[in-house]
């Protein structure tokens, strides 16, 4: 492609399979995280501002235990670390590092972060998020039961990432 990357993955498209180094120790492949039904994965980077925004809102809704998500970090651990401490994130975070290329992240298109991906348990694509739209985070909520965005939460109804 011209620009040199490669094309983002759409709903409907088949997610590829994967293993990342979990931050938390261990490591993880795709088919063992959607092997009960549905996950988000969310890809971010530590210095991106939206994703600042974005991770503490998708915290709230891993915490109804409903939905799985796991945060794909573009960074080191160290880095991966801090940003979960520093925004009070406490999701299954994977390592996806320009180290090794960002293989996860290429794979599934990303020129963008934060972009999220609603994997289903066969393995398909069925929701994809570019940047923070805020009526996507409340649908996700609902699908999780619970409402991320909170009364007196300032937030713009979308940001590109």
């Amino acid at each position: 492609m011209a620009s040199g990357h490669p094309k983002l993955l759409a709903a409907g498209a088949r997610a590829a399979d994967f293993r990342l180094t979990r931050l938390e120790g261990g490591e993880n492949w795709l088919t063992d995280i959607v092997a009960h039904g549905p996950a988000l994965l969310a890809f971010y980077k530590v210095n991106c501002p939206v994703c600042q925004l974005t991770l503490p809102y998708l915290d709230r809704i891993q915490a109804s235990g409903r939905l799985p998500i796991y945060a794909i970090s573009q960074n080191d651990a160290g880095d991966s670390n801090d940003f979960n401490r520093r925004f009070g994130v406490s999701l299954p975070t994977l390592l996806d590092r320009e180290e090794d290329g960002f293989p996860v992240s290429n794979a599934f298109g990303i020129a963008t972060v934060p972009t999220m991906f609603l994997v289903e348990k066969d393995g398909s694509i069925s929701r994809v998020i570019e940047g923070w739209n805020k009526k996507e985070v409340e649908k996700l909520g609902a699908q999780a039961g619970v409402n991320p965005i909170r009364e007196g939460d300032s937030v713009p109804d979308w940001k590109a990432g």
